[in-house]
Formats: C-alpha cells, sequence, structure tokens
C-alpha cells in the first residue's frame, strides 16, 4: 500500500513538473524523434505518448512527419508553419518549458494528404498559349504542381462491344506516386467568371504538352469568362518538362509513375477545379467542370468516359475532339498492358452530356468507327464539311497575340493564298474548323447549364448532319463539282467557297511528317470565281 501511494506521488511530482505538448495526426502518417514516438495506431488508441507527450526539463526535439503508403505529408500546423520540409525543430530551454509546468499546450500537427497543390510557381510558366495577349483580355496564367498517389485500374470483365467498360482501382501503392504540373488560364475579375471550367487534357503527341482545344476555342473562352486548365496527365509531357534543355531546372521535382496512372491524376485535377474557393482557381468556385481532349487526348477521354466517368462521376460534361475511333490502353508499360481495341465506342448511359467533333479527316482515317446512333440522347456528333485534323488556325494563326482581332481576315486571306510553311505538298488547310469547335464549346455548355438547372428545359444541341459517304473500306466523301465534302456541319466556307478545302495532303521531300494532318486548300482560279459570283 505504501508503495502504491509512493508511486502514485510521484506521478503527481512528474505531472506538476512537466508540461504536455500533444501531438496530432491529421490523415495517415507518423510522427517521430530521437527520443518520442507517436505512431498512427498510438494516436487513434489515444496513447499517452500522443495524446500527452510529456516534456520535463529542456525541449530539445526535431520531430520527422511520415506518410503512411498512399499519402504525403502536406504541413506542420500550430508550430512550424513556415517550415518547408516535414521536419519540426525545438529547442526551449527548461526554465521556458518550466512555465508551462501542470499544463498542456496546444497540440503539433502534422497534417498528411492524399494529394498536394503548390503554386503558383513563379516565374510564369512558358507554355505555349499565346503570349501577351492574355493579360490583355483580363485574364491570367499561373502554374501549380500536383502531387499524389494515383492507382491505375484493371478490367473486372470482358472488353464490351458497346462501350460500357468495367474496372476497378488498383490499391494505391508507392508505384504510382506522381508530380505532375497544371496551368490555368482564368478571369482576373471573378465577375468576370462565367462558372464554367475546361479542364484540358494536354496532347503530347509532338513529344511534349500542347493544348489543341485552348488553341483552336481561347477566343471562345476569354470572351465568355470561361477558365481553363491544361493538365499534364501523361508521363511524355512531364519527361519532356524534365529533360528539356531550357526547362529541366523549374520541373526537375516532377515524377510519372505511367500512363496507367493518367486517369486518376485526371480524376484528381477536376476535383480540384470543383472545390469551393478552390486554390487552382485563384479563390473561384466552379459551378460546372468540362473535361476536353483533341487527338491523342480523344482517346483517351474515350477511355474515361468508358471506364472512369462511371465510378468517378466527376466530370459535368466531355469535348471528345478529333478522335479516330479508338481508346486509349487503360492499363500500359510497366505495368501489364490492356488495350481498348478499336471500334470504341462512347457507352450510351452517362448522365452527363458528350459532344464529339470531328474533321473531315477524323471521319476518314477512323473508317467510320467513331461514328454513334444519331438517337443518342446524351451525344452529339458534328463532322465539319471543309476541315482537317490540324489546319493554318492551329499551326499559326491560333498563337498569335493578335488572333482574337485579326485572324479571321488572316484566315480568308489564306483562302487565295494557304501558307505551306512546313514543307508540305500542298497549302495548309484554311477551313472553319476552330470556328466550329468554339460554336461546339457553346452548345456543350449552354447544355450541361440547364441539364443543371431543373427550373428550365434542357437546351442540347442538335444532331449534326453526317458527311456525306460514297463508300467505305477505305471511306470516300462525296464532293461538290468543287471538291468540297457534302453533308457535315456546313459553313460560308464550303457553301459559298473562295476554294477546295480537305483533309488531304503530305510531306514533299525534307518535310514535316505532320503534313499529313494538315489537310490542303487548293484556291479557285479567278475564272471560277468570275462564274460562281
Amino acid at each position: 500500500m505504501k508503495l502504491v501511494k509512493l508511486v502514485s506521488l510521484s506521478i503527481a511530482l512528474f505531472l506538476i513538473q512537466a508540461c504536455s505538448h500533444p501531438i496530432e495526426i491529421v490523415g495517415e502518417g507518423d510522427v517521430t524523434s530521437a527520443n518520442r514516438a507517436c505512431l498512427l495506431e498510438d494516436y487513434t488508441a489515444g496513447q499517452d505518448n500522443c495524446t500527452k507527450n510529456y516534456v520535463l526539463g529542456a525541449y530539445n526535439e526535431t520531430y520527422t512527419a511520415t506518410p503512411r503508403v498512399g499519402w504525403l505529408f502536406d504541413h506542420w500546423g500550430n508550430y512550424c508553419a513556415a517550415a518547408t520540409t516535414n521536419q519540426c525543430a525545438f529547442s526551449i530551454p527548461a526554465a521556458a518549458v518550466q512555465q508551462f509546468w501542470g499544463q498542456s499546450v496546444p497540440p503539433l500537427q502534422a497534417v498528411f494528404a492524399k494529394y498536394k497543390l503548390t503554386g503558383p510557381i513563379l516565374p510564369e510558366s512558358g507554355i505555349s498559349l499565346g503570349p501577351l495577349w492574355v493579360s490583355q483580355v483580363g485574364y491570367q496564367k499561373q502554374e501549380f504542381f500536383l502531387a499524389g498517389t494515383a492507382h491505375s485500374y484493371t478490367l473486372a470483365a470482358s472488353i464490351p462491344s458497346d462501350g460500357k467498360l468495367v474496372v476497378t482501382a488498383d490499391p494505391e501503392i508507392a508505384a504510382g506516386y506522381y508530380k505532375t504540373r497544371m496551368v490555368v488560364v482564368r478571369p482576373i475579375d471573378p465577375a468576370q467568371f462565367n462558372g464554367t471550367v475546361i479542364v484540358e487534357w494536354l496532347n503530347v503527341s509532338a513529344g511534349g504538352d500542347t493544348p489543341p482545344d485552348w488553341i483552336m476555342a481561347h477566343d471562345e473562352f476569354t470572351r465568355q469568362g470561361y477558365a481553363w486548365v491544361g493538365v499534364s496527365a501523361q508521363a511524355r509531357g512531364v519527361n519532356s518538362l524534365k529533360n528539356g534543355a531550357s526547362t529541366a531546372a523549374r520541373y526537375a521535382s516532377l515524377l510519372h509513375p505511367g500512363d496507367s496512372y493518367s486517369y486518376d491524376i485526371y480524376t484528381r485535377a477536376g476535383l480540384l477545379a470543383k472545390e469551393p474557393a478552390a486554390t487552382l482557381l485563384g479563390g473561384l468556385t466552379a459551378e460546372r467542370v468540362i473535361a476536353a481532349g483533341e487527338s491523342q487526348s480523344a482517346f483517351r477521354m474515350v477511355t474515361y468516359i468508358d471506364a472512369v466517368q462511371p465510378i468517378e462521376d466527376v466530370y459535368d460534361g466531355f469535348m471528345v475532339h478529333s478522335t479516330f475511333g479508338s481508346g486509349a490502353p487503360i492499363s500500359q508499360a510497366p505495368l501489364a498492358q490492356v488495350n481498348f481495341p478499336a471500334p470504341a465506342p462512347i457507352r450510351d448511359d452517362l448522365d452527363v452530356p458528350v459532344m464529339i467533333v470531328q474533321a473531315e479527316g477524323d471521319v476518314i482515317g477512323s473508317n467510320l468507327s467513331a461514328r454513334q446512333p444519331a438517337n443518342t440522347a446524351m451525344i452529339r456528333e458534328w463532322e465539319l464539311a471543309g476541315t482537317s485534323h490540324a489546319d493554318a488556325y492551329t499551326t499559326g494563326v491560333g498563337l498569335s497575340p493578335s488572333s482574337a482581332s485579326t485572324g479571321a481576315l488572316t484566315m480568308f486571306g489564306y483562302l487565295s493564298a494557304p501558307p505551306n510553311n512546313y514543307g508540305c505538298v500542298n497549302g495548309i488547310n484554311a477551313g472553319p474548323h476552330h470556328w466550329i469547335v468554339q460554336a461546339a464549346f457553346r452548345g456543350l455548355d449552354t447544355w450541361v447549364r440547364t441539364l443543371q438547372d431543373p427550373n428550365v428545359a434542357d437546351v442540347a444541341p442538335p444532331h449534326g448532319t453526317p458527311l456525306t459517304v460514297v463508300s467505305s473500306t477505305p471511306v470516300v466523301l462525296a464532293r461538290d463539282a468543287y471538291g468540297n465534302a457534302l453533308g457535315g456541319v456546313r459553313s460560308p466556307h464550303v457553301d459559298a467557297p473562295l476554294a477546295a478545302l480537305d483533309s488531304v495532303n503530305s510531306a514533299a521531300p525534307g518535310g514535316f511528317g505532320f503534313c499529313r494532318l494538315f489537310g490542303r486548300t487548293i484556291p479557285f482560279t479567278f475564272g471560277q470565281i468570275s462564274t460562281l459570283y
């Protein structure tokens, strides 16, 4: 009995002559030092080494926050707020500690998260979006780094013929750790923001990140108050940044585990854009977030729509731009290769709208496999007469700082004198592709808005008339006497023409391999114009 009293007295004296500095863990991780350890299990169980953490005498301790698998250390709370690492050090003399004997001070908080967004990164990113004019129209461009642990997906059933893929998320593993970048262009004045964010899956066909939908539709975006986010979702884009002579230092910390994880990275980008008063958007709150991808990125859109959107339900609408009827692999090296074979239809049971935009060359190149049934309720498809996959606008005019004011005049001039700066056999297509893409984005945005509002009738874009096909395998389009396609979404370029516009071109000796995507413009002669008009 006497021994018990002595122990109780000793404990009481210790408590009086010590202060309590508890440790708080937010998320999943451990906080340790050379002399103390607060493991996640201890904290969850309410053990004294976490909830009390008594300090007696001088307080010289360096704590390290170590995340559990699938988590990242985000920041320290209450103390070491300015720390840039996962270590927090205390060096407090005994006399100072003595002032708090018998008391409990606010906890040392270690915050762990599934992802971490840092930025804006300065100086401003050099991604080619059309320099200078962005600020002239009341917008600003910023860059952020996004880190986290992504998961891949595996098939849970055989690949169906209707696009209705069934997949499951693999457990999050260390191999899925990534650090990538996002570029944001948004209105400076919050009153200018229309509530819609376009999240573009940056295209990597040329070896690095390019933003083709931004290039084609930036006039619509800035005129109507959209915000735009470009995501480096794929390894090729990230590795290009890391290895570029002028970019390596800036992007040295980036890391990509492989394109099997690209879908989950893209999901996280959409979730970040949807956060209330989003840091990514400078405090703006999105009302709707629309996914977009062109060409190679459109293949990724198809797979994302068919496999991931039904599980994650992040995006409010999709722009699938210039797909050749294929989906991208669901999983690929260094994981097991799981292809999504062509044709890859877009599933017809989504509850969010999908807009498909196809140039003439996309229709021909897909051998009609990208065509969807015309009566699908949540899918609209437009095939654009007189257009090519890329054209004079996307290869030059669209990147000009003055494209909004002089681009139309420049493109009109190209109908009689088409540019040919890439060593192609013919002058590049000067058709209406980018104007119709802008109309498609407007139509999709309106569709999403009206679907979200129970007080108004849904306003969906019309089903597009398909291009008229003479034969298939290979596809041959019906054309008028001047060589312009019949059917499809029409424009003055083909209904009141000054040139024949199609998707056919190739590289001359020593020319650029992508000439095959640039299409051609064959100007009418003076005699043809005189006869027509």
